[in-house]
């Protein structure tokens, strides 16, 4: 371990002797604590990193200068779209996919270092129950679709095939979902396919260029964006481990979505047939202000320009059909080759250039006192996973239906969108729709027939609950064989046991 004058000494040419300023109150564990802290923080990075916090913080926000001369949207020919496809188109696609999952060629990469801090929780945010009737957490709905896809696959192909799940957590998050899925039995996935590895952790920053200490004995750190990503994919081999294991296809996603198809088939056989080395799943823009990033060519280059840096006038830009001309709405789903990303992580990743999140960081003041600021007082900066678009040869977007395929879970149900009851609308509502699709009718308790909608409002509740276990359908097929003309009431729950209680007899 190295020395308090060795750790002083580095501190002082990083321009942070502060962060010893209680060194003289410390008892000796707390001592030993912030050395080893403080002695893995490279002084020369650590004065850039602060340095690089203030300077970019102290950039006036807003739209980007000369931005309406170098953006366009993605050429049609990059852009594939599963709603406006004919329903061949859509069947290559899919088998294609199906393929690649049977040939043990695909993982998914889930994305699940963050905090819930605006969700209001302590726990990760997969660990969450939207209040399902089942009480089913992201991570089981997760857990469930890739065992769902795997048999899809494997039936299809007359094979066995695995779909390796790859976990990027944080400090904050890897100790409690490795209890939590060893808790629950890895939701009867194979343990062996299920690979936790951590992001790494950068030091909160004040405004005026201090690493911000969270408790005498204790730097406040914080995850390096999802965009971390490319870095621990190295630091713990993970892309050895998907050489090894023979993948050479990756669905990453965020941990947030409810609705999220984990090596959807479709996505992937699009992807695959394109020979795109990198992708992107997107969903059209619900009007020109929506607060999501647009995925489009900047200076030719494909990218996503966050919605603050567009201007509402180029925002509310209409094509020639009338719909937004910038309406590709990223939705953190992405497809790589590992070749792609073997390439990042041995020549782009210090390319990568951070972004600025201004948090309410807790400090401790020169007194010693512990402060829970009211207001945003620290700079977290963290990477992008989508940066590294502008590094793809051959970049793909496809568009998919936002009601089947994007309902995230950001904020509490104080807030009115992205909450708990929003998530748990959008699939049981997505649910409702398939059962009437595949030949049920819901009855009230009286027995009159509830409304077959064609399409239901975004904020409002399905006329009937209905919820299907991934178990049992992946994204709505296979159900006319459970409920083709069957007459049901709300709550109805379909999974695995109800499955063989409906299945048809053979004779």
């Amino acid at each position: 371990m190295a020395s308090e004058r060795d750790v002083r000494a580095g501190l002082r040419r990083a321009e942070q002797d502060h962060l010893l300023r209680f060194w003289a109150e410390l008892a000796p564990g707390s001592r030993a604590a912030l050395l080893g802290e403080l002695a893995s923080l490279e002084p020369d990075a650590l004065r850039e990193h602060c340095r690089g916090a203030a300077a970019a913080c102290a950039l006036p926000p807003g739209p980007l200068p000369d931005l309406a001369a170098r953006l366009r949207p993605l050429p049609p020919e990059r852009v594939g779209s599963a709603i406006r496809c004919d329903p061949e188109t859509r069947r290559r696609w899919e088998e294609e996919g199906f393929r690649q999952i049977a040939l043990n060629k695909v993982a998914v990469l889930l994305l699940a270092g963050g905090q819930g801090t605006r969700l209001g929780v302590t726990y990760p945010k997969g660990m969450y129950q939207v209040g399902l009737p089942s009480q089913k957490t992201l991570y089981q709905l997760q857990a469930e679709r890739i065992r769902r896809v795997e048999e899809l696959a494997g039936t299809r192909h007359g094979t066995l095939c695995s779909v390796p799940w790859y976990i990027m957590t944080s400090e904050f998050t890897l100790e409690p979902t490795a209890k939590f899925f060893k808790e629950h039995n890895f939701f009867h996935l194979d343990p062996t396919n299920v690979v936790l590895f951590e992001q790494r952790m950068v030091p909160a920053v004040t405004f005026e260029g201090k690493a911000i200490l969270e408790r005498k004995d204790k730097v406040a750190m914080a995850p390096d964006g999802n965009g971390g990503l490319y870095r621990a994919l190295a630091d713990h081999q993970i892309l050895e481990d998907m050489e090894h294991r023979g993948v050479e296809f990756v669905h990453v996603y965020c941990v947030d979505n409810i609705l999220v198809r984990l090596a959807d088939p479709v996505f992937i056989g699009f992807c695959v047939l394109q020979g795109a080395d990198c992708g992107a799943k997107v969903v059209e823009k619900a009007y020109p202000e929506e607060p999501v990033g647009v995925v489009c060519q900047v200076d030719g280059v494909p990218q996503v320009v966050e919605y603050s840096e567009i201007s509402p006038e180029m925002a509310g830009l209409r094509g020639a059909n009338g719909s937004l001309l910038y309406n590709a709405g990223n939705i953190c789903n992405h497809f790589f080759t590992r070749g792609f990303l073997e390439m990042v992580t041995r020549e782009f990743e210090p390319l990568l250039k951070p972004h600025v999140a201004v948090k309410k960081v807790p400090f401790v003041d020169e007194e010693g006192n512990l402060v829970k600021p009211l207001r945003p007082n620290g700079i977290k900066m963290e990477k992008f996973v989508f940066d590294v678009f502008q590094f793809a040869k051959n970049f793909v977007a496809f568009e998919v239906h936002r009601e089947e395929e994007f309902a995230p879970l950001k904020n509490a149900d104080t807030a009115t969108r992205d909450n708990p009851s929003t998530t748990r609308r959008a699939l049981l509502a997505q649910h409702y729709r398939w059962a009437l699709q595949a030949g049920a009718r819901f009855l009230e308790m009286h027995g009159a027939q509830l409304p077959e909608l064609p399409g239901l409002p975004a904020n409002g509740d399905p006329p009937a609950i209905c919820e299907i276990s991934p178990l049992v359908s992946y994204s709505g097929e296979g159900l006319e064989a459970y409920l083709q003309g069957r007459e049901l009431q709300s709550p109805f729950i379909l999974d695995e046991e109800q499955a063989r209680l409906l299945q048809p007899q053979e004779n």
